[in-house]
């Protein structure tokens, strides 16, 4: 193992927690923007402005597109797609809480979709880790629990992430990822952008939603997705989404800081055992 290869081993899992922080972010930036703008409407929006940013930034990416790439991206982009739609579906019949917990929820699906369909061996330290996240996600979201339709969808989403997580640990390595996440953010921007002209697409209404647009467009989406799909082609899935799960502490401490909220002591130590789990994972996982 060369001394650049080690040095992205070392940088990849931080790449990835700089990735959760910017989602964390988005969350409550996002919160005041869908108030004004249908949330379809706003995804679209957002992933049509993050494929125009890359594209006009690196014209050449176009070249590298390939059947291969092409195929992959288009998987990839498909599963993350669906997870957006199917968790807003559900988020419009649960309450938010009860949704960023079932979401987080990939992180137990991940490691089960990568030992069925890659055959990975996942090890009991790992899972030690997956729970421990998930008990934390709980503490960081819930605060009553009712299963029914609004729970069934977000749960697909989470199968949806999951899967995505999956796939681009699989095909990440050896491909282009700029040309890559270009692929599966088109398709983001098409399935989106198809559910919101059904709806009656809404442009964003003022320049406030324009720049929280803009922005979570280019960080949270453009830049995000690249340093992701780069930084799973040197960690194993379960990983990822034991790192990304990071994304719901950011939110919260984010939501306190500048969005006025409280924190109290279930969701302190909710998010203190999510920064455990991901502690333990990153630094003591071969």
């Amino acid at each position: 193992m060369n001394a650049r290869h080690q040095l992205q081993l070392k940088l990849a899992p931080w790449a990835l927690l700089a990735v959760s922080a910017s989602w964390g972010a988005a969350f409550v930036l996002m919160k005041p923007a869908i108030e004004r703008q249908a949330v379809n409407s706003f995804l679209a929006t957002r992933f049509v402005v993050a494929v125009l940013a890359m594209v006009i930034l690196r014209p050449s990416v176009l070249q590298k597109l390939n059947r291969e790439l092409i195929l992959k991206g288009s998987l990839a982009g498909l599963f993350l797609g669906s997870g957006y739609i199917f968790q807003t579906l559900g988020l419009a019949r649960t309450g938010a809480a009860i949704t960023g917990f079932v979401t987080g929820l990939y992180v137990v699906l991940t490691p089960l979709i990568a030992a069925v369909f890659l055959k990975e061996r996942i090890r009991a330290f790992t899972w030690f880790c997956v729970v421990l996240a998930t008990i934390g996600l709980a503490l960081l979201s819930l605060q009553g629990w009712s299963v029914g339709v609004g729970e069934a969808l977000v749960f697909i989403s989470a199968i949806a992430f999951a899967a995505h997580i999956v796939t681009l640990s699989k095909w990440s390595l050896g491909l282009d990822a700029y040309a890559l996440t270009v692929v599966q953010l088109s398709i983001c921007a098409l399935l989106t952008g198809v559910i919101s002209l059904g709806q009656g697409y809404e442009t964003p209404p003022d320049a406030g939603v324009w720049g929280v647009v803009v922005f979570t467009a280019v960080v949270c989406t453009a830049v995000a997705f690249i340093v992701q799909t780069w930084s799973q082609a040197h960690m194993t899935s379960t990983k990822v989404a034991v790192i990304l799960t990071m994304e719901v502490v950011f939110a919260a401490l984010f939501a306190v800081a500048f969005g006025g909220e409280s924190l109290s002591l279930q969701v302190s130590i909710g998010g203190i055992l999510v920064v455990i789990a991901m502690y333990l994972i990153v630094m003591k996982e071969a």
